[in-house]
C-alpha cells in the first residue's frame, strides 16, 4: 500500500494527493515528503475554511504556511512586459506599420470600459476585493470541485497570482529557462505564486493589480492585453466595449485559444459568455435583466489584424522607407547596447515613433516611379526626397513591392545596404568638382575652351585611350564644345571642361568633397581607389562611381542649406512607453561648405534646369522642363552613365531635394537607354512640386561677386543651333536623335 494514501484510501481525499502528486516532479523524497504534507494542510482545509473568516485565514497562511517575504522581483514590481512599437507618418497620426514579438499595448484603467473591469473579476476572482492576494478559501472550493468531478476545472487562482504568473513567463530579463519555470505545475511554484502575490497586494492597490492584470492577460488569437484585443475581435478600443463584448472577452481568458470566436469555438465562447454574465449578476454587477439583454445580442465581430514589420506596413509604398528606419534604428546605442537588443526594444520595447516620412511626397514618388516602368519590370527608378537643413527623409519610394513573395524584394534599393551599392549617377557628380574648384580659389568664370575630346594625365587602355592616356569626350559637340565656364559648362554638362577643371584641382579633392558631403563607397573597388588611388581617379567626375538615391539627395541638399551637411535620419521623435523621449532623431548638423561656395554652386546649378543665373550667364540645359513643373526658384543636374546605362536626375529648392536613378538593379549592363531620360526628369520634377506645395516661395541667395569673378567671354566660335530635347516643335524622330547623343 502507497504511504501516499494513508488515511485517505479512496474518495475526494484520495484524489487530491494523486492531484498533487502529479504537481510535485520530479519524485524525490523531499518532494514526496512534501506532497504528503500539503496534501493533509489542504485536506484540512477542505472541511474546515469555510469556518474562517477570509483576513484570518490569509494571515494564517503567510505565517505558517509561507513563511516571511519582503523582496518582490524586479519585474513585478516596475514590470518589463513586451509591447509592440507604433511607426508613424511625420504627421503623427497616419500609422504605417507596428513591430512586435507579442502584440499589446499598456492602456490606463480609466480607458477600459467598467463593465470589463466587472466581469473579469466577476469571470475570474470574485472576491478580488477582499482577499490578500492568495484566496485559500476560493483555492479550497476549486480543490473540492475538481477532485470531486463535474463541471467546468477549476484553478483556484486569484488575479493576483495569474497576474504575477504572466508577468514572470514573459519577463524579457529573465532566461528562458526561467520563464518556463513560471508555469510548471509544480507545488514549489504555486507556493511561489501565493508568496508574490501576498507580498504584492501590500505594494499595490487593488486597482492597479487589475489594471496591470487587463493589459497583460492573454485574450487569444494573438492579443495580449485588452488594448489589443478590443481591436483584434471588434476594431474598438476598450472604452467603447459593450456590456455583451465585455462579457465575451472577459470569458477568453480561461482557454484563450479554444474559446476564441475567430480561431477556436464559437458556440464555446458564447456559452463562456452566458457564464460571466450570470457571474456578474451573481456579484451584483449587473442585474438578471441586464444579463439577458446581454445574452441575447448577436455576436458581431470586427477582426482586425494589426500590421507586423515593415513587409506589412499599411501605407502604400512605405515598405523600403521602414526597411531603412528598422536599419538606422539597429544602429542606434539608445536602444541597446547591441543589435540584437536594439532589434528586441523595437519589436518589445513600446515606442511611439514618429518618422520623417511625408505621405504626400512619398505617394507621389512612388507614383511617378510607376509611371516609367511598372512594379514587376526588371528595371526600376529608385527615388529619394531629403529636407535640407535637417537631413530628414520624406520620402523613399521605388516602382518595386517590398515584400518576400513572388515579384517583390526587400533589397534597399533606395538607400542602399546589404548587396546594394549602388548605381553611377553620372554627370551628376560634377558638382563635386565644382564646389572643390570653388573651394580651391577658382571662381564661377572660371574658363576654358573645351575640345571634343581631351587628352588627359591619366593612364588609360581601349576606346577611351589617347596614346595610353585616358581621353573623354563630349557626348554632343555641337552644343558642347568651345569656351566654357562653370555656368554653363554645368548647364551643357560639358565632359571635357569638367575632366579639365578635376585635373587642376586634382582629383583626391573632388573624392573628398563627395565623401564630405555623404557619398558612401559601398562597392568595393570604389572604396579602395577612394582610399588609397584617389588622385589619379580622373573618371570620377563623370559619376563612375556607385552610388544610390538618398546619398545623391543629401548631398545636393547640402547646396541647397547652403553648406550644412545633415546626416540623412528618418524620425522626428521617439517616445518610450512611460512617454519620455528618446534622444535620438535631433538633426545632427555641421557646417562642411561655406555659405558662399555652396551659393556659387546653387548659381550654376540654376542652369540645367531652363532658370538663370544670378549674374545671368546660363545659356543652355539639359532639363529645361523643370522650370515648368516645378514653378518656382530650382537647381538641380542630370547624369548619364557610359552607354546610358542608367539615367539620373537630382533637383532641389531650399526647402527639398529629390533625386532619382533609372537602373536595372540586378544587372548593370541593361541599359536603361538615354529616352528614359525626360521620364526621369519628369518624375522627379513632380515630386518636387508636391513637396514645396503650400510652402512659400523661397529664392535662392546670389553668390558674392568674388566667387562669381568676371564672367566675359571671348567671342564664340560659330556653330549650328542644336535643339534642346524640350523643343517641342521639331519632329519626334530628330528629337529622338538628339536625346540619344545627350550627355
Amino acid at each position: 500500500m502507497s504511504y501516499l494514501t494513508i488515511g485517505c484510501r479512496s474518495g475526494p481525499l484520495a484524489r487530491v494527493v494523486a492531484m498533487l502528486t502529479r504537481m510535485s516532479s520530479p519524485r524525490t523524497p523531499l518532494t514526496r515528503l512534501l506532497t504528503v504534507l500539503l496534501a493533509g494542510l489542504l485536506a484540512g482545509l477542505v472541511l474546515a475554511v469555510a469556518a474562517l473568516p477570509g483576513n484570518l485565514l490569509a494571515g494564517l497562511a503567510t505565517r505558517a504556511v509561507l513563511g516571511a517575504f519582503d523582496d518582490l522581483p524586479a519585474a513585478l514590481r516596475t514590470p518589463a512586459t513586451p509591447q509592440r512599437s507604433y511607426l508613424y507618418a511625420n504627421d503623427g497620426k497616419t500609422l504605417l506599420t507596428t513591430f512586435y514579438d507579442v502584440n499589446r499595448t499598456d492602456v490606463p484603467l480609466a480607458e477600459i470600459a467598467p463593465t470589463l473591469r466587472q466581469a473579469i473579476v466577476a469571470a475570474e476572482d470574485r472576491r478580488f476585493y477582499s482577499h490578500g492576494g492568495a484566496d485559500l478559501r476560493g483555492m479550497a472550493r476549486a480543490l473540492v470541485a475538481n477532485v470531486t468531478g463535474g463541471g467546468t476545472a477549476q484553478g483556484g487562482s486569484t488575479l493576483t497570482m495569474q497576474y504575477v504568473r504572466n508577468v514572470l513567463k514573459s519577463d524579457p530579463s529573465r532566461t528562458a529557462e526561467e520563464r518556463q519555470a513560471a508555469t510548471d505545475q509544480t507545488v514549489g511554484r504555486k507556493l511561489q505564486e501565493i508568496r508574490y502575490a501576498t507580498e504584492l497586494e501590500k505594494t499595490l492597490s487593488k486597482d492597479e493589480i487589475l489594471n496591470r492584470y487587463l493589459n497583460i492577460a492573454y485574450f487569444g488569437s494573438g492579443a495580449y492585453g485588452v488594448a489589443a484585443a478590443s481591436q483584434r475581435y471588434f476594431g474598438k478600443s476598450p472604452a467603447d466595449l459593450t456590456l455583451a463584448e465585455s462579457a465575451l472577452l472577459a470569458g477568453l481568458v480561461q482557454s484563450p485559444d479554444a474559446y476564441s470566436p475567430i480561431d477556436g469555438d464559437r458556440e464555446a465562447a458564447l456559452q463562456r459568455r452566458g457564464y460571466v454574465l450570470d457571474s456578474m449578476v451573481a456579484t451584483g454587477a449587473i442585474t438578471a435583466a441586464q444579463a439577458d439583454e446581454a445574452r441575447a445580442e448577436k455576436l458581431t465581430l470586427h477582426p482586425t489584424a494589426q500590421p507586423n514589420g515593415c513587409t506589412a506596413a499599411v501605407t502604400a509604398d512605405a515598405g523600403f522607407f521602414c526597411d531603412y528606419l528598422r536599419r538606422w534604428w539597429l544602429e542606434q546605442p539608445a536602444f541597446g547596447a547591441t543589435e540584437q537588443e536594439r532589434e528586441q526594444a523595437l519589436r518589445r520595447g513600446g515606442y511611439r515613433v514618429v518618422t520623417s516620412l511625408d505621405p504626400d511626397v512619398q505617394a507621389t514618388a512612388a507614383a511617378e516611379a510607376r509611371k516609367v516602368y511598372p512594379a514587376d519590370d526588371a528595371r526600376a527608378l529608385p527615388i529619394a526626397a531629403v529636407e535640407p537643413g535637417t537631413g530628414r527623409v520624406l520620402a523613399l519610394a521605388v516602382n518595386r513591392e517590398y515584400g518576400v513573395g513572388d515579384g517583390q524584394t526587400v533589397n534597399p534599393l533606395v538607400s542602399g545596404g546589404g548587396s546594394i551599392t549602388g548605381y553611377q549617377a553620372g554627370s551628376t557628380f560634377k558638382l563635386f568638382t565644382m564646389l572643390a574648384a570653388l573651394e580651391n580659389g577658382r571662381t564661377l568664370s572660371t574658363g576654358f575652351d573645351s575640345p571634343s575630346r581631351l587628352t588627359t594625365r591619366f593612364p588609360a587602355e581601349g576606346e577611351a585611350s589617347c596614346g595610353g592616356r585616358w581621353c573623354p569626350a563630349n557626348a554632343n559637340p555641337a552644343r558642347m564644345d568651345g569656351y566654357r565656364m562653370m555656368w554653363d559648362g554645368f548647364g551643357r554638362s560639358v565632359n571635357t571642361y569638367f575632366v579639365w577643371l578635376e585635373e587642376q584641382v586634382g582629383p583626391a579633392k573632388v573624392v573628398e568633397m563627395a565623401q564630405r558631403l555623404g557619398i558612401t563607397f559601398r562597392a568595393g573597388t570604389d572604396a579602395d581607389l577612394a582610399a588609397h588611388d584617389a588622385d589619379n581617379w580622373g573618371a570620377f567626375t563623370l559619376g563612375v562611381s556607385a552610388t544610390t538615391p538618398l546619398d545623391l539627395a543629401n548631398a545636393y541638399a547640402t547646396v541647397a542649406a547652403e553648406g550644412t551637411y545633415c546626416a540623412p535620419t528618418p524620425v522626428v521623435s521617439v517616445t518610450g512607453p512611460d512617454g519620455s523621449t528618446v534622444p535620438v532623431g535631433t538633426p545632427s548638423c555641421k557646417q562642411v561648405l561655406t555659405p558662399d561656395v555652396a551659393r556659387a554652386a546653387t548659381d550654376a546649378a540654376r542652369c540645367p534646369v531652363g532658370q538663370q543665373s544670378a549674374y545671368g550667364q546660363c545659356n543652355g540645359s539639359t532639363a529645361g522642363g523643370v522650370d515648368r513643373i516645378v514653378g518656382r526658384p530650382v537647381a538641380g543636374k542630370t547624369g548619364s552613365s557610359e552607354k546610358n546605362a542608367t539615367e539620373t536626375f537630382v533637383g532641389f529648392t531650399p526647402q527639398v531635394a529629390v533625386a532619382g536613378i533609372a537602373a536595372n538593379p540586378d544587372d548593370p549592363s541593361d541599359a536603361v537607354g538615354a529616352a528614359v531620360q525626360g521620364e526621369v526628369i519628369t518624375a522627379v520634377a513632380r515630386t518636387i512640386r508636391t513637396a514645396v506645395d503650400g510652402q512659400p516661395v523661397r529664392d535662392f541667395t546670389a553668390p558674392s561677386r568674388e566667387l562669381a569673378g568676371n564672367p566675359q567671354r571671348p567671342t564664340p566660335r560659330p556653330s549650328p543651333r542644336t535643339p534642346e530635347p524640350e523643343d517641342q516643335n521639331f519632329p519626334s524622330d530628330l528629337l529622338r536623335w538628339l536625346q540619344n547623343r545627350r550627355g
